[in-house]
């Protein structure tokens, strides 16, 4: 009987520690057994779009006796050369996010498409132009063309406000099923090793995300974009319940930063920081290793005359504490130009705020872009002078001399690719001579040489190597 009291009590206190989300009940009414996500699913999936791109490939077929002197004397430079096109067509998803067609999507949706089709909702086709192509977030801005018609459009949530453990559905085109809509948690609001764009900085999240649902939408209960779908992990080519969103306030960055020339203009901090490890946090007498450490200041750049110093570790930016070097880069990308913030920044073991303002990289000299042909090495890759900005654009150290002429990009079916050349190749030299411009670079390719000398910067290393022919 004392042993009945006894469990009596306990139940009844355990009732009432209990809190009143953690009671779970069985549905007591026809009401409460059809609560559905439909109605906001209704609402939200209008604004959901296919896409679908096409591009030509030009594949290119060599004769083993096509860089043969004596054959190319009597047949020709072109002898042993054979081209031919096919089409590849490929598949994903956008999210209208104004109601005049601006649609925003996974850059390596469209990546190189020579042909744009979105498909709304309800089945009618538009042609899209790429307003914007922005290969660090992994975002790009699509417009298309709807008369007068005001379009079904999702708006922005802030993506700082979400917690681990939020409800999220994700809808897309996985496979090209068709429009499709999965739900899950926030399984975490900061996942920073992913390594799927330069910003690592995503939301996380079990709901099933497929090939197809990139450039989707990752909605929250109320029907805001929380994110757009870009990528999983996983080793069979479906989900395995890990995929990754680029937040919200990311993607509203690269719409209010953008410029009209398809460029987007992000702040410059002109340093270079790391992570903070166990080893370097013990030294410091931090706690636990978090922020980012201070390895090197450009000359004239916002953190130089900020007062930042080498060493310095930079724990917050406007309060907002900063896991490591990855949260830095993202949250200085989600400033306007113009804008300041207040760093939080531990030296010599005290905590010190310090302002600095968010300016656009410096790009002096112009980049004047140029796309090299003929018979050159170096055809097929495009190139442009090294400025801060450029550098910026490619991660590129700030303690790195910032004169010379870098490789941008590099043709797949080209010379430049088939001898060796990358892009972020710096070229140095040239047969001796010092490079400093693009317009030296492309009249040095012009000449007759059948013999090519080049000292090119590669990450940290300086390479020479020796060329010889025509290609």
């Amino acid at each position: 009987m004392k042993m009945l009291r006894l469990l009596a009590v306990t139940l009844s206190v355990l009732c009432v520690a209990m809190p009143a989300w953690a009671a779970k009940e069985v549905p007591n009414s026809a009401m409460q057994m059809q609560l559905s996500f439909a109605p906001l699913v209704k609402k939200a999936a209008p604004a959901v779009v296919n896409i679908y791109t096409k591009r030509k490939i030009t594949v290119r077929n060599y004769s083993p006796f096509f860089n043969d002197p004596v054959f190319k004397h009597f047949f020709g430079d072109s002898f042993g050369r054979k081209e031919s096109q096919r089409v590849e067509s490929s598949l994903g998803s956008g999210v209208i996010v104004k109601p005049d067609g601006l649609i925003i999507t996974s850059n390596h949706v469209i990546a190189k498409s020579d042909e744009i089709t979105v498909v709304l909702a309800d089945r009618r086709e538009y042609a899209a132009s790429v307003l914007v192509s922005d290969e660090k977030t992994d975002l790009a801005l699509l417009q298309i063309d709807p008369g007068d018609e005001s379009l079904p459009f999702l708006s922005f949530m802030d993506s700082d406000s979400l917690e681990v453990g939020d409800l999220v559905l994700a809808i897309g085109n996985p496979f090209g099923v068709g429009q499709t809509v999965t739900s899950g948690i926030v399984s975490s609001a900061a996942r920073t090793t992913v390594g799927v764009s330069d910003y690592q900085f995503f939301i996380q999240t079990d709901a099933a995300i497929n090939p197809g649902n990139s450039g989707g939408a990752l909605i929250t209960i109320d029907g805001k974009l929380a994110g757009i779908n870009t990528a999983i992990y996983t080793r069979s080519g479906g989900s395995n319940g890990i995929g990754f969103a680029i937040p919200a306030n990311m993607v509203a960055t690269v719409i209010n930063n953008s410029t009209g020339n398809g460029q987007v203009v992000r702040p410059w901090l002109g340093m270079s920081v790391e992570a903070v490890t166990q080893e370097v946090a013990s030294a410091l007498g931090m706690g636990r290793p978090q922020g980012a450490l201070v390895k090197a200041l450009y000359p004239k750049g916002p953190g130089k005359k900020s007062g930042l110093q080498v060493g310095d570790v930079i724990t917050a930016i406007d309060g907002k504490e900063l896991l490591d070097e990855h949260e830095l880069h993202f949250r200085v990308a989600t400033y306007k130009i113009g804008n300041s913030a207040n760093l939080t920044v531990l030296r010599n073991g005290k905590s010190e705020t310090i302002a600095i303002s968010m300016e656009a990289p410096i790009e002096h000299p112009k980049r004047d872009l140029r796309n090299l042909e003929g018979s050159s090495p170096l055809s097929g890759a495009v190139i442009a002078n090294l400025s801060p900005a450029v550098a910026d654009m490619f991660d590129l150290d700030v303690n790195q001399p910032m004169k010379g002429v870098i490789i941008t990009s590099v043709s797949d079916t080209s010379s430049a690719k088939r001898v060796g050349f990358r892009k972020k190749d710096i070229i140095l030299q040239v047969n001796g001579v010092k490079v400093e411009s693009t317009k030296q670079l492309e009249e040095m390719m012009e000449s007759n040489s059948n013999k090519w000398k080049f000292t090119l910067r590669r990450g940290k290393r300086t390479i020479n190597f020796i060329l010889s022919g025509r290609f």
